[in-house]
């Protein structure tokens, strides 16, 4: 498995430098800002567009399944962190011309393994397409573009980004199952939010 983990990452990130294009795009999308923006702006649009109430409130509780699971995804990175430290690509291997990583973006110093990007992208993703199938599915690909471009760019095995995407899919499942048991707060909430105009 790590074997093959390795081969894999090799692949990728041996794609970097070969097309100045590319490297410019990965290095726009691999960074805090673009995509973290652009599932935000997503879920923005589920918040406050929808043909009726109905599907209106069904995107809303689907926002907050989202949030919730990222959050849930964070919370166990963070624990994750205390007990695992695994070296990123360019600690074992090295950056290139000395070392064999095509490193195109700064060195992250918290543990490989699991990736919080993938985390949190997958359970945002995870928790929005419970409500709203079409914006789940963008953000999926926004979340699947994202965790590619860690690969890419040199700091994350493969297999850093599968048990991120697991732990955040999983979150989001946990997130959507408490929103349930809290029944009807998050209803309540909902209807204090639509007199003042915020939903």
């Amino acid at each position: 498995m790590i074997w093959l983990d390795e081969r894999l990452f090799f692949f990728i990130n041996g794609l970097a430098g070969r097309s100045e294009g590319v490297d410019w795009f990965m290095k726009l999308v691999v960074g805090e800002h673009f995509i973290p923006v652009a599932m935000v702006m997503v879920l923005l649009t589920m918040w406050f567009l929808g043909k009726d109430a109905q599907v209106r409130g069904r995107s809303q509780r689907a926002v907050w399944c989202a949030l919730t699971g990222a959050g849930f995804a964070s919370a166990i990175i963070q624990i994750c962190n205390w007990f695992l430290n695994a070296l990123r690509p360019f600690d074992i291997y090295g950056v290139y011309p000395a070392g064999q990583v095509h490193l195109l973006f700064y060195q992250p110093t918290d543990p490989s393994f699991p990736s919080n990007t993938a985390a949190v992208g997958f359970g945002i993703a995870m928790g929005a397409w419970f409500g709203n199938r079409k914006a789940g599915y963008l953000l999926f690909l926004l979340a699947i573009l994202w965790s590619f471009a860690r690969v890419y760019v040199g700091v994350h095995f493969p297999l850093d980004i599968l048990g991120g995407a697991a732990i955040g899919i999983l979150s989001s499942f946990a997130a959507l199952g408490v929103l349930r048991i809290a029944e009807p707060l998050p209803t309540w909430i909902l209807k204090g939010m639509r007199r003042i105009y915020l939903a």
